[in-house]
C-alpha cells in the first residue's frame, strides 16, 4: 500500500518550486508589477488576464473566476493529478527525494505509472517510425515528401516517420521494448481482431503529433499504396492522451514564435504546417481531424496573450464552396478573441503546400500577408450568393447579410460593417442600420454584456454552523484602506518589524472578512514570516474556509510599484495610512467623550482627554511626516 508522504517534504517541495516556471509551461505571463506575473486563466475563458502569479508567495489567484492556490494544487488542477502525483511530479522537477510516512513507499506503478507508460509507448513509437522512413521499404514515403518539396531535412524536423507495411512490426518492437498488450490497447496505435491486437497504421507516411509541452500523444498517417482501402488520412482515435478537440499540430514548434509575434495562423493540414514553417510562417498550426473549435480556441488565447492589445489570428482555407464554409464556421467562434481574426485565400484554390511547390516560399508568405479582415470574408460570401444588379437581389442580400453583421459584439466595429455593407449594397446608410439593428434585437436573448452581473466571484455558500462573511464592497473607501493594508502585510511581512507589529495587532479592522483576516495574522504572529510561502499558507490555515480564497487573493494583487526602493515606500506608506486611520477613529471616540463632560465638574477628566488628544495629533503629525 502507498504511504503518505512527509508532510515535511510537502512543505519543502513547496518552498523549493518556483510556481512561476510551473505555470509558464501552461501559461503565457507577463509582468504585472514589481514581482507580479498576470495572464489569462486556465481554468475560464476570458477576454483580459486576470490570472495572477506571486513567486514571493509562492501562490496563483485569478481575479475572474476565483480560482487559487500553490503550485501543487496548480499541478492539480492541470493535470487532473491527485495531490500525490502532483508532489511526486514537482519533487521529480527539483530533484527532491521525498519520504513516506510507516516506511511505505510512493504511489503503486499502476497508480502513478499509467500516464508515463504510453506516453513512453508513444516516444519509442515515434523513434521507430522515423528510422523505418530510411529504410529501402520507405521508398514511396520518401518520394511522396519530395514530390511535395519536403527534404531529409524537414522530415526529421517535423519527426515524420513510416509505418511499415504488415500487420504487427510496431507491435513486436513495443513487446520487445516490456510493454504488455494490454498497456498498448490504451495507446490507440493498435486495433483489435478476432486473433488479438495488430498495427493501426500500415504502409502510411506518419506524422507524430505532439502536445504543447512536446510529448508525443498521437500520431497522423497518410495512405500511399493504391491497395490500402482505409481514408486517406487515418489518425489516433480519442484516448486518455489524445482529444482531437484539444489537440494543434504543430503547438510544440510554434508556441514561442505564436507568444512573440502575437499571431497564429491556422491551417488545413499536416503538410501546409510543414509548408508554412519552411517558408517562414512558423507561427502555422493545423487541427486534427476537427473543426477549429471552443477547446483549440483556449490554448490559442492563453499563447497569445489575447488581451485586448494586439495580436492576430489567421485561418487559411481552400478556395472552393468547403473552403467557404469553413471559414463561415471560423466566423462564429471569432468573437471569443479580442485579437483581430483574418481570413487568407488563395484565388486559385491552392493550400500553402500547393501554393509553395508552385511559387515558393514567398508565395506563402504572401498569402498570410494578403489576409482579410474575417468579418468582412463573412459578408462578401454572403452577398456572393445573391443578383446585386436587381432591386430584389440587394433586397435578398441586405436581410441575408444583417444577422451576419449583427453578430459582431464590438460596438466600435459593428457600425463600421454596417456602413461598408451599405456601400456594397448601393443602399441608403440608414436602411442597412435598420436591418441590422432588428436583426441584433432578434439575437438578443438577455445575457449580453449590458445585462451581464458583476463578475467578481462570491463565496461558496459555507457549511452550516460556518460564519456568513460578505464579499466587502470595492466602493468603500474604509474598506479599501484596510484592503491594502493587508496585502502588503501579506506579500511584506518584514515591513511589520518593531514598533509597526504592536501598532498593526492594535488596529480595529471595520470589514468582517478583513477583521477575521487580520485576527489570523495577530494568532500566527510572526515566528514564520521570514519565509512568505509559509507565512500566507499559515494564515490561510488559520482563517475560517470561507475566507481562505481573499487570502491567496490578498496575497498575489500586484502592488503599484516598479522598483524594490518604491515598493518599500508604497509599503510604509500604506501602513502609515492604515495607523492614521486608527489615530482618528481613537480621536473622533475621545472627542465625542469630551463634548459630553462637563468640565466645570469633572475637570481632572476634562483635562486627561485633551492631553490624550494632543498626543494623538502629535503621533498622527509624525506618522504623516514620515511617510
Amino acid at each position: 500500500m502507498a504511504g503518505l508522504i512527509k508532510r515535511e517534504d510537502i512543505d519543502e517541495v513547496r518552498q523549493r518550486t518556483d510556481i512561476k516556471e510551473v505555470v509558464d509551461g501552461y501559461v503565457t505571463l507577463k509582468g504585472a508589477g514589481l514581482g507580479s506575473f498576470k495572464g489569462l486563466c486556465p481554468f475560464h475563458d476570458e477576454r483580459s488576464p486576470s490570472f495572477t502569479v506571486r513567486p514571493q508567495v509562492g501562490r496563483y489567484h485569478c481575479f475572474g473566476c476565483g480560482e487559487d492556490g500553490d503550485a501543487i494544487s496548480f499541478i492539480q488542477k492541470m493535470d487532473h493529478s491527485s495531490f500525490h502525483e502532483a508532489v511526486e511530479k514537482l519533487a521529480a522537477r527539483i530533484g527532491y527525494e521525498l519520504r513516506y510516512e510507516d516506511g511505505g513507499t510512493g504511489p503503486s506503478r499502476e497508480e502513478v505509472g499509467k500516464r508515463q507508460r504510453l506516453l513512453d509507448a508513444h516516444k519509442i513509437a515515434d523513434e521507430f517510425f522515423r528510422a523505418q522512413l530510411l529504410t529501402p521499404a520507405a521508398a514511396e514515403g520518401r518520394n511522396f515528401l519530395d514530390g511535395r518539396g519536403f527534404d531529409r531535412a524537414a522530415a526529421e524536423h517535423f519527426g515524420v516517420g513510416y509505418a511499415p507495411q504488415g500487420w504487427d512490426a510496431l507491435l513486436k518492437h513495443l513487446r520487445g521494448r516490456g510493454f504488455t498488450d494490454a498497456e498498448l490497447k490504451l495507446t490507440g496505435m493498435f486495433s483489435e481482431g478476432n486473433r488479438g491486437i495488430y498495427d493501426r497504421f500500415r504502409g502510411r507516411l506518419i506524422w507524430p503529433i505532439r502536445d504543447i509541452a512536446g510529448d508525443t500523444i498521437g500520431f497522423g498517417a497518410r495512405k500511399l499504396y493504391e491497395d490500402d482501402q482505409g481514408p486517406k488520412y487515418l489518425n489516433t482515435p480519442e484516448t486518455t492522451l489524445y482529444k482531437k478537440s484539444q489537440v494543434l499540430y504543430g503547438i510544440d514548434l510554434a508556441k514561442r514564435n505564436i507568444a512573440k509575434d502575437r499571431q497564429l495562423v491556422v491551417v488545413e493540414g499536416y503538410t501546409d504546417v510543414m509548408a508554412c514553417h519552411l517558408a517562414g510562417v512558423t507561427t502555422a498550426v493545423a487541427t486534427c481531424g476537427t473543426a477549429f473549435g471552443t477547446d483549440h480556441i483556449k490554448v490559442a488565447r492563453r499563447l497569445l496573450s489575447d488581451d485586448g492589445s494586439g495580436g492576430e489570428v489567421i485561418f487559411t482555407f481552400d478556395g472552393d464552396a468547403a473552403g467557404q464554409k469553413a471559414a463561415l464556421r471560423a466566423f462564429e467562434e471569432d468573437q471569443r478573441f479580442t485579437a483581430q481574426t483574418y481570413v487568407a485565400v488563395e484565388p486559385t484554390g491552392a493550400d500553402p503546400c500547393d501554393l509553395r511547390q508552385l511559387k515558393g516560399d514567398a508565395a506563402v508568405r504572401e498569402l498570410i500577408g494578403t489576409r482579410k479582415p474575417l468579418f468582412e470574408f463573412a459578408i462578401r460570401a454572403t452577398l456572393r450568393r445573391h443578383n446585386l444588379d436587381t432591386v430584389e437581389g440587394r433586397v435578398a442580400a441586405l436581410r441575408e447579410a444583417a444577422p451576419v453583421v449583427a453578430q459582431i459584439r464590438d460596438s466600435a466595429t459593428r457600425p463600421e460593417y454596417t456602413r461598408n455593407l451599405a456601400g456594397w449594397l448601393g443602399m441608403p446608410i440608414e436602411e442597412v442600420s435598420r436591418y441590422v439593428g432588428a436583426a441584433a434585437k432578434r439575437g438578443t436573448n438577455g445575457s449580453g454584456p449590458s445585462g451581464a452581473a458583476d463578475s467578481t466571484p462570491a463565496a461558496a455558500a459555507p457549511p452550516s454552523g460556518m460564519p456568513v462573511f460578505q464579499r466587502p464592497n470595492p466602493r468603500d473607501p474604509v474598506a479599501g484602506m484596510e484592503r491594502q493594508a493587508l496585502e502588503v502585510v501579506l506579500q511584506d511581512p518584514a515591513v511589520l518589524a518593531g514598533v509597526a507589529w504592536d501598532r498593526f495587532v492594535a488596529s480595529y479592522f471595520a470589514t468582517p472578512a478583513y477583521s477575521a483576516i487580520h485576527a489570523a495574522i495577530r494568532a500566527t504572529g510572526l515566528g514564520h514570516a521570514a519565509d512568505p510561502v509559509s507565512w500566507v499558507e499559515q494564515i490561510r490555515q488559520e482563517v475560517p474556509e470561507p475566507l481562505r480564497n481573499l487570502v491567496s487573493e490578498l496575497a498575489v494583487t500586484p502592488l503599484p510599484a516598479s522598483t524594490p526602493e518604491a515598493m518599500q515606500r508604497y509599503c510604509r506608506d500604506i501602513l502609515a495610512r492604515l495607523f492614521e486611520l486608527q489615530i482618528t477613529r481613537i480621536k473622533a471616540d475621545k472627542m465625542g467623550q469630551l463634548q459630553r463632560l462637563d468640565a466645570a465638574s469633572q475637570p481632572e477628566e476634562f483635562q486627561r482627554l485633551n492631553r490624550e488628544l494632543m498626543q494623538l495629533e502629535m503621533e498622527r503629525r509624525a506618522l504623516r511626516s514620515d511617510g
